[in-house]
């Protein structure tokens, strides 16, 4: 990662695949935040929100109004005079939304397990195979990515509180961002596995406690490597 102090101006190639039905704003946010946690506009980037109103095609309305939900999740912080820069990673912040995430994705997997093999997994472990074949592959950590998003998104589905997780994936994103630079760390993807594949073996077995732990071990992985991670990218995170 570069350290983006200096304005860097936003740029796309093409225009943006956006479904007529999203309301503009919800447009912006979503492709945007993609951009952000992706780290393709990496902390320190200034955006013109005028260059945005061009880029997708839109008047500043919904820009403003996306960019006050970025800077709601901390990933933009918006100045005088139409300037908003992408904010660098918050230490503080990611113990916060650690401590979030685990709170409510335990129970979830509490509520699961208490249904054992009656559970519906097939989804979930055919995630898990794809992300299987993906393993260590560099060219593929992107693709990756969006899997383990699925395969945490299939839990909240099927324990019925699928819109819970758009609530933890929002307010997530400071940690969102941590993972998408452990992600090519060696070992890691297949550590990602690994812990999928223990959830979904307690959760099959009923055995509570089991999968409770299983999800509180996958989801600390990265958090415990913040040191490490820091010495590794300075330039992402705040003074």
């Amino acid at each position: 990662m570069t350290d983006q102090d200096t304005d860097t101006r936003f740029a796309m190639t093409g225009t943006p695949a956006m479904s007529a039905h999203v309301p503009a704003s919800s447009r912006v946010f979503e492709e945007l935040r993609a951009r952000i946690i992706a780290m393709t506009l990496p902390p320190g980037t200034r955006l013109s929100r005028a260059d945005l109103a061009e880029t997708f095609g839109v008047s500043q309305s919904p820009i403003r109004e996306a960019m006050l939900r970025l800077e709601q999740v901390g990933l933009v912080v918006s100045y005088r005079q139409s300037r908003t820069e992408v904010t660098y990673i918050d230490r503080a912040r990611l113990h916060e939304e650690s401590f979030l995430r685990t709170g409510i994705e335990c129970e979830v997997i509490n509520h699961l397990a208490a249904q054992g093999a009656a559970a519906d997994l097939g989804k979930a472990r055919g995630i898990l195979k794809m992300q299987t074949a993906l393993a260590d592959d560099p060219d593929q950590i992107a693709l990756f990515r969006e899997l383990d998003e699925d395969f945490h998104r299939q839990l909240f589905r099927v324990a019925g509180h699928e819109g819970l997780h758009d609530l933890v994936r929002e307010r997530s994103s400071q940690m969102s961002r941590l993972r998408t630079l452990d992600l090519p760390s060696k070992g890691k993807m297949q550590s990602v596995i690994d812990g999928h594949a223990a959830i979904l073996d307690a959760i099959h077995a009923g055995d509570r406690h089991g999968a409770v732990d299983a999800m509180r071990k996958h989801l600390s992985g990265t958090i415990d490597r913040l040191p490490e991670i820091v010495r590794q990218y300075p330039d992402c995170f705040s003074r």
